[in-house]
């Protein structure tokens, strides 16, 4: 039955051929008489362009099959020009017979004027004749062909399986009948090829029967080869894999003359054929050997053909060969897996893509990239570059995860990330490789920092991790002696080398790409710094010496000068002026950034801190000589890491090495010396025309000023020691009056020179300091909380320096505030004070009562509670008359607040707790009071309304 079902379906391979050609034989017969049509124009003396009519025909031969009838019914007209072209040979000659100016437009210009107007005429004729591809096509044209042909194929493979089970011949015999079938096929889909028309070839590209044949016939080649090996043994494993990777090689040779979809057959055979064959001395060349012409037959198929699918799949293909190789065999050379990734980067580079130009690959209609920032991430050939770069990433970090256990796979990796490099530099399209290298790269030598301790211990060829305070021996093996341990260095030398030359070739690809993709230019101008800097700095901080480390420091300082001296190069190569040049901030913040961990290698503590600090004064006064806008910015950097180290380790110079000398000591320069340069460095830009830098570095030098105030007081008040103990009370009030002062300084400023940083930053800070006294000093450091002792010396004690002066200090911040900053804030900085000095006021009244210790356990005597009444209303009477001599309305009202406290004191607490006379007399004092505050008032506002109305009298006179 199979037999049979595979003659009818060539039978009607055959027929579907010989109607294809009777139609093709129509249409053309059709055009060959619209050519003796334009002939016969032309001999009658009518001017019809060679374009023209080679339009025609193309667009006559654009009709599909089905609309035959009607185009042969239908003659089609010429499109006569009009009479200005016709008649224009007739007016030159009139006017060279009669002497007359002959026209000064050439006649090759005339003549390509026509033919665009021709051109444009015919052109929407033949995109209207185009029809849409109806539901019988489909059927008829494409289904029927898939479809028949993976019944041919099945159908060779069940004539043998049949043949077997029937027992009607002989293994050889059946083996010999399906390898006549393949190529029966073959042939029969050659034969098919050769006499189908361009028209069909065109129209159907996606559903060809010459291919379908072909492919059935390379599969029933394939699975006769492969039973001839595996099940029958009629051929050893090396003629077997010999004749499986010729089905394969010629199955992608043909694939030239049928399509991309043989050339996927043909590879996949080729990637299946290794692992279908086993053999007892495997071999990584022979694999990776036929891997790699496997791999170049495909590309070289896709260059011609312009493919992306089928080199895309071969890429993954090799991948999963190269991972698979380094992860599952038990014995992995390293050199083969590397020979074979070097073909993979060359073919990229030399063959597919290659040299192609950016528009050979036509990209979707609708889909052309909007900027170049699009473009650069849509390159031609998108799937070809990005399978490959990740081909080429995925074994790199193998190797790299392999670096322990494995030998020469740290050179593996290093040469299979700076093939992705050059791929990057060297190609325009090759943006995914440039970008997948930087990946590699780092990832790669995260990877190999993370054995530990730099020491590898090897116990004949089992990895035993090492312990953390030294080395272990390996686990014992079978025969219960134990390994000796190989100690092996880390390869610091071959990170250092690996970062070198990634500056040298990201470098390369800058120049390269500085005229053609400025946006390229860009990247690899981010990667060219970035990437040595992220191998060196992981190759410093986990196997250098953190103390000094030669090695480390010379070469950072080299690759620094380097990146600078690119920087400067390329910007004298600019071509435009403004905007951001992005190879210039990129190179000179690389290089800037070599030289700062140049100082951590070569220095160490004060002198690395106040290093940085110059570096950057260094690029701030370097403006001077290039007015690069980079440059500034860059002692932000500076203050950025010398911020962090600080934040790492406060002493600057470590606990046990920081002198106990109050103020003069390694705290002054650490945090003083930087605050200077911050200063310095913003008033050299004071006339710099970016204002953001000079505010921040303003903003900078106020706050490393402040920090240095309060590391200095925390250091004298602490015995010369810092931790992390909580501040006592004193200590908190002197940061507090440091805050204040801060803010006063900086209104002073802002009044001064103008500036932002100054002007909210003032209010910012005294902002903060209000917060930090209402949780700190009233709640937090509170004595009556905390049960701190106040001295031995009533009024000169703790309260002094925790309420009273920082009192004083918040009225004479909002007196200076007044008519320079906002009515809010002002209040607020006059009420912070009035609160403190209450504060400081009642917590006397407890000292006089109960000592130095005013803790909450001792609770209050009647005498103490009567005069709390009595001193909070002197108090608001006191702040009463200052308000009003100074016409301060925010004192004013803070008098009313401690007068209103009174009042609900007395009547709720007095009238509950006291008794007797106490009583008595604090009634009647809060009643002479508000009486006497009365009366003032009533003077207040009566003379007020007398000066206003004397006012008016003098106005009228």
């Amino acid at each position: 039955m199979l037999e049979i079902l595979s003659l009818v379906a060539i039978g009607l391979a055959l027929y579907t051929l010989n109607a294809s050609r009777n139609s093709a034989q129509k249409i053309g017969d059709e055009v060959m008489r619209l050519k003796r049509e334009v002939e016969a124009l032309k001999a009658g003396g009518v001017v019809v362009p060679a374009e023209t009519a080679a339009a025609g025909v193309a667009a006559v031969d654009e009709v599909a099959p089905d609309e035959t009838p009607e185009v042969a019914s239908e003659p089609v007209q010429p499109e006569f020009k009009g009479p200005w072209v016709g008649g224009q040979g007739e007016a030159e000659k009139g006017r060279s017979i009669f002497g007359g100016a002959t026209s000064s437009e050439p006649e090759e210009a005339l003549a390509a004027r026509a033919v665009d107007e021709d051109t444009v005429a015919v052109a929407p004729v033949a995109t209207a004749m185009k029809p849409r591809e109806s539901f019988e096509s489909r059927i008829g044209a494409r289904w029927a062909v898939w479809v028949g042909g993976i019944a041919l194929a099945l159908g060779g493979i069940f004539m043998v399986k049949y043949s077997i089970e029937a027992g009607l011949l002989s293994p050889a015999v059946r083996l010999s009948l399906a390898a006549i079938f393949g190529l029966v096929l073959m042939a029969i889909g050659e034969f098919v090829r050769r006499r189908t028309q361009p028209l069909i070839a065109n129209a159907f590209q996606n559903a060809m029967i010459p291919g379908v044949l072909t492919a059935a016939g390379a599969i029933t080649l394939f699975a006769v080869t492969y039973v001839s090996y595996e099940f029958y043994g009629y051929v050893g494993p090396a003629t077997a894999f010999v004749l499986l990777a010729a089905v394969s090689f010629l199955t992608i040779g043909l694939s030239l003359l049928h399509g991309q979809a043989l050339a996927g057959l043909g590879l996949l055979a080729s990637m299946l054929t290794p692992a279908l064959v086993s053999t007892e001395e495997p071999s990584a060349w022979s694999l990776f050997g036929f891997l790699s012409v496997a791999w170049l037959a495909t590309f070289a198929a896709s260059r011609i053909r312009h493919w992306q699918v089928v080199p895309a799949l071969a890429n993954a293909g090799m991948a999963l060969w190269a991972v698979l190789y380094l992860s599952a065999a038990d014995k992995v050379e390293v050199l083969p897996v590397l020979v074979a990734l070097l073909v993979l980067a060359i073919g990229h580079g030399l063959i597919w893509p290659g040299h192609i130009a950016a528009d050979e690959v036509a990209a979707p209609a609708g889909d052309a990239p909007s900027n170049s920032l699009d473009r650069l991430f849509t390159p031609p050939a998108v799937a070809v570059s990005l399978t490959g770069a990740l081909a080429l990433l995925f074994p790199a970090l193998m190797l790299a995860n392999a670096v322990p256990a494995l030998s020469r796979a740290d050179y593996g990796f290093a040469i299979v990330v700076m093939a992705l490099a050059v791929l990057g530099a060297l190609r325009f399209w090759a943006i995914y490789p440039a970008v997948l290298s930087a990946v590699g790269a780092v990832a790669g030598v995260v990877a190999i920092a993370g054995v530990p301790d730099g020491v590898l211990i090897d116990g004949f060829g089992n990895l035993a991790l090492p312990a953390l305070d030294g080395v272990i021996p390996a686990p014992p093996i079978a025969d219960g002696t134990l390994p000796v341990p190989v100690l092996g260095p880390v390869p610091v030398n071959l990170l250092l080398v690996l970062a070198v030359a990634y500056a040298a070739v990201a470098l390369a690809g800058v120049r390269l790409r500085m005229v053609g993709s400025s946006a390229f230019a860009a990247l690899w101008s981010l990667l060219a710094p970035a990437v040595p800097f992220a191998i060196l700095a992981v190759s410093f901080f986990n196997f250098g010496n953190l103390s000094f480390d030669l090695k480390h420091g010379l070469l950072a300082v080299l690759l620094g000068l380097v990146f600078f001296a690119a920087a400067e190069a390329f910007s004298r190569e600019r071509t435009q002026e403004g905007g951001l040049f992005i190879p210039q901030w990129a190179l000179a913040a690389g290089g800037f950034a070599f030289l700062v961990l140049a100082l951590h290698a070569l220095t160490d503590g004060l002198v690395t801190t106040l290093g940085l600090m110059v570096l950057g004064t260094a690029a701030v006064f370097a403006t001077r000589l290039r007015a690069w806008p980079v440059l500034p910015w860059l002692m932000a950097g500076a203050a950025a890491v010398v911020a962090g180290r600080i934040g790492w380790e406060p002493t600057i110079v470590g606990a046990a090495s920081l002198s106990k000398t109050p103020v003069f000591n390694q705290l002054l320069a650490g945090y003083g010396i930087p605050a200077v340069l911050l200063a310095l460095s913003a008033f050299e830009l004071r006339r710099w025309p970016g204002e953001r830098i000079r505010n921040l570095l303003q903003a900078l030098a106020s706050l490393f000023v402040l920090l240095t105030a309060a590391i200095l007081v925390r250091h004298g008040m602490n015995g010369g020691v810092l931790d992390s103990s909580v501040p006592t009370l004193g200590e908190q009030a002197t940061y507090t009056l440091l805050v204040i002062g801060a803010s006063a300084i900086m209104m002073s400023l802002d009044l001064k020179s103008p500036s932002p940083v100054f002007r909210y930053g003032s209010m910012v800070v005294g902002g903060l300091s209000v917060l930090s006294v209402l949780s700190a000093h009233f709640i937090g450091l509170n004595p009556y909380f905390t049960g701190e002792l106040l001295g031995k010396w009533p009024v000169f004690d703790l309260l002094l320096i925790g309420y009273l002066l920082p009192g004083v200090a918040y009225g004479g911040l909002a007196w200076y505030a007044r008519n320079r900053r906002p009515l809010p804030y002002v209040i607020m900085l006059a009420l912070t004070g009035v609160a403190l000095v209450f504060a400081w006021v009642t917590l006397c009244v407890r000292r006089y009562w109960h000592g130095e210790g005013i803790a909450d356990w001792k609770g209050f005597l009647q005498p103490e509670t009567y005069t709390y009444s009595v001193v909070w209303l002197l108090l608001g009477v006191l702040l009463l008359v200052v308000g009003s001599k100074v016409d301060s309305k925010s004192i004013r009202l803070a008098s009313a607040g401690l007068v209103l406290i009174a009042v609900i004191k007395v009547f709720l607490i007095d009238m509950a707790n006291l008794e007797g006379i106490l009583r008595a007399l604090s009634f009647i004092g809060l009643g002479a009071v508000l009486i006497g505050i009365g009366l003032f008032y009533q003077k207040i506002l009566s003379g007020k309304s007398g000066t206003g109305e004397k006012a008016e009298l003098n106005a009228e006179a």
